[in-house]
């Protein structure tokens, strides 16, 4: 299995979604958005990844089947809060 920062770099999402993400990525407040996300929980960045990779993938298995119930804020929202997470998991990598 790879590490998540190895499957968030061989993501490829449509150039619109990511750049809406990196208009958020400023603005990511873990404490906040990811209970939301994934749930409660004292999630570490190595684990709380792992888990929006797995929230992400279906999220865009509907983007792709073109569900109804498919919410691009959502998938943005997911989407800034890999990148905060992988954020800290290169900190805590370089530290």
């Amino acid at each position: 299995m790879q590490d998540p920062l190895s499957r968030i770099a061989a993501l490829k999402r449509p150039p619109l979604l990511v750049e809406a993400a990196r208009f958020g990525i400023d603005g990511y407040d873990r404490a906040r958005l990811l209970p939301r996300l994934i749930g409660a929980g004292g999630f570490g960045p190595a684990r709380a990844a792992t888990a929006l990779l797995d929230r992400e993938a279906e999220i865009e298995a509907r983007r792709r089947s073109g569900s109804g119930d498919y919410r691009p804020a959502r998938h943005v929202e997911l989407i800034v809060a890999l990148m905060g997470e992988a954020r800290l998991l290169r900190a805590a990598r370089l530290s």
